[in-house]
């Protein structure tokens, strides 16, 4: 569909499927925790606090909040997320809104890293 106009003119060219968007967030330190694309807390690999909540035609992104209940801050159909320049991340669906997702995107892939040459 590259090339396409969605509904409110912009191209569709480099708009993110739901297989995309998942491959995006397992190269940048994500992991599938309950079904869904997560970040963890350094301390507690198993606790995941943002999560990616992927359906049939739109994707929510979710922070935990202390109580244990998941907020939806963002989200947005798959054609209106659109993949960022090399490393940066995809917009549209509220990353922004996350205070310092980049460190922590950063923490759990050296996590990922360490955990392997620790057998």
């Amino acid at each position: 569909m590259a090339g396409a106009l969605g509904q409110g003119g912009e191209s569709q060219a480099d708009a993110l499927t739901q297989e995309e968007l998942t491959a995006w967030a397992l190269s940048h330190g994500w992991r599938v925790i309950a079904g869904h694309p997560s970040l963890t807390k350094p301390g507690a690999p198993k606790d995941p606090i943002v999560r990616i909540v992927m359906k049939a035609t739109v994707a929510n992104l979710e922070v935990r909040k202390p109580a244990g209940k998941w907020e939806k801050v963002g989200g947005q159909s798959y054609g209106a997320i659109v993949a960022g320049e090399d490393d940066a991340l995809p917009a549209g669906l509220g990353f922004e809104k996350v205070p310092s997702i980049s460190m922590l995107m950063q923490e759990n892939r050296d996590a990922m890293v360490f955990a392997k040459f620790g057998g």
